[in-house]
């Protein structure tokens, strides 16, 4: 069993910063592509980032191109999500998680992930 644990959320002024740190116990998960969603009340999750295995490719959704940057230490277990420029519209709940295959269209739907974190919540004040 795949145990993803997300941190670093918060409440933050439109313009600052946030670092998420999705966080996993499993070696077999420094093999696995990661991927950061997030999700407001009344609407579906929606693709934010994702890295594969080795953190060579990154993905991004438009939205966040330019301004959030997907990282990950393998030797630390972790998968961070840098957010920079941060704006009213990216506050949600921010998820992370874990597929064994990634490519340019399965990054972002949520249906190729088998393995999913709690979440946690990123509020911009404005």
């Amino acid at each position: 069993q795949v145990h993803l644990v997300e941190s670093g959320g918060g409440l933050v002024q439109a313009g600052g910063s946030l670092r998420l740190a999705c966080a996993h116990s499993e070696r077999t998960v420094r093999t696995y592509a990661v991927g950061w969603f997030r999700q407001v009340p009344g609407k579906e999750r929606e693709f934010v980032a994702a890295i594969n295995w080795s953190g060579s490719t990154p993905y991004y959704a438009d939205s966040v191109k330019g301004r959030f940057t997907v990282s990950r230490d393998n030797n630390e277990n972790v998968v961070y999500l840098q957010m920079n420029s941060l704006m009213s519209e990216d506050t949600a709940t921010y998820y992370c998680a874990a597929t064994t295959v990634l490519d340019r269209t399965s990054a972002m739907q949520t249906g190729s992930y088998r393995y999913w974190g709690q979440g946690t919540q990123v509020t911009v004040s404005s």
